[in-house]
């Protein structure tokens, strides 16, 4: 009802933006959700059949597990075999009788395997096998392999019914970040939203319509309408997170906090050619993966010039305790070329909750004195 009543009075280009703004805002397993549903219509088949909706892949994608209690999960098939740390968490047990099954999917290649096994295409058992150049039984273990492994990621994936703070942000994971040849690699958690984009053939639309009644081409023509917002979203985000990848691919590649390039929601905005608003909608309550295990709010990764500025100048002064304000200002111009005056090390100080020197250096005797008490009652 309200939906309609917007449409009605403020137009269907407010009411699309309104439509694409809840689609950003929304957490990842939520929007995997109606995708789901949606395609699992009757109509979204009969037009996937029709050939006048497919699903293009994202060829530089991949889908991956989310890392838990030590475990992890990465599809690529250099390590498609899982590493358990730890105790018995993860996959061991969907690899148990199959030791030759890591062997199998290496030799059949990556970009086949993700293509027959990964993509969700309408293939059969036995086009499967034909492509992969392997027998008929070989690729029902693939694929029961791969079916059970993403039953339990979504089994261990489910949120518990814990009590929470509901005043603390809550952050829906996206992505992972993985380091491959010195590069950072993004791999999706959800298969449901990530295994391609939507395309529609014109041509099979007109030829479909031409023979359905004016009502159904009408219902047609909404869900096709839907493809287009759920693409918009998908896009947006793909594009966000290989621009970021991009932008802070030291810091990825190398961990150090110092290493994160200052970069605004509007500077990217304006690179990607998309509203300032829409992007922050996009990234407010969603959350990536580092290659070091850690989440991060996608946030965390678009920090301001005085924000990378300060945390380079908190880690000055922690490590150089008796640096003057005048010297913290210098050290900080050899790290960055930053010119600050006194003033503004001073405010940064204030900010950071750092003290003046002489405090500083008391605290970092009383830290050297504490550290080394502790190291004689060991050895004691």
């Amino acid at each position: 009802m309200l939906q309609t009543v917007l449409s009605v009075r403020a137009g269907p280009r407010l009411y699309g933006r309104l439509k694409l703004a809840h689609l950003l805002e929304m957490p990842e397993r939520e929007f995997g959700e109606s995708l789901r549903q949606m395609e699992s219509s009757d109509l979204f088949r009969r037009l996937h059949q029709a050939g006048v909706v497919s699903l293009e892949p994202y060829h530089q994608a991949r889908l991956i597990c989310r890392r838990f209690n030590g475990w992890e999960l990465r599809q690529s098939v250099e390590r498609v075999a899982p590493t358990v740390a730890g105790a018995n968490n993860g996959f061991a047990e969907c690899l148990d009788g199959q030791g030759n099954l890591v062997q199998l999917i290496q030799r059949i290649g990556q970009e086949r395997f993700e293509e027959c096994f990964l993509r969700e295409k309408a293939l059969s058992i036995e086009e499967r096998a034909q492509l992969c150049g392997i027998s008929i039984s070989d690729a029902n273990r693939i694929l029961d392999f791969v079916n059970r492994l993403y039953i339990q990621t979504e089994f261990e994936n489910r949120a518990l019914p814990l009590a929470r703070d509901t005043s603390l942000p809550v952050f829906s994971a996206v992505a992972g970040i993985e380091i491959e040849t010195g590069r950072p690699i993004l791999g999706f958690f959800h298969q449901e939203i990530w295994k391609g984009r939507y395309r529609i053939n014109k041509e099979k639309q007109e030829q479909w319509f031409a023979f359905i009644s004016p009502r159904e081409a009408l219902r047609a023509n909404n869900l096709l309408g839907r493809l287009e917002y759920f693409n918009q979203r998908k896009n947006t985000l793909y594009r966000v997170l290989e621009a970021l990848l991009e932008i802070q691919i030291e810091y990825f590649v190398s961990g150090d906090p110092n290493k994160r390039r200052p970069c605004t929601q509007r500077a990217l905005a304006l690179k990607l050619d998309i509203e300032t608003s829409a992007l922050n909608r996009l990234i407010s309550n969603k959350s990536i993966q580092m290659p070091w295990g850690l989440e991060a709010p996608i946030k965390a990764l678009l920090p301001s010039a005085k924000t990378c500025l300060k945390e380079i100048l908190y880690s000055i002064a922690l490590v150089k305790p008796g640096l003057t304000d005048k010297k913290l200002a210098f050290e900080l111009w050899l790290q960055t070329r930053a010119r600050l005056s006194q003033r503004s090390i001073a405010q940064y100080r204030k900010e950071l909750g750092l003290s003046k020197r002489g405090q500083r250096e008391n605290i970092s005797a009383e830290r050297a004195n504490s550290s080394a008490e502790g190291a004689l009652i060991a050895i004691s």
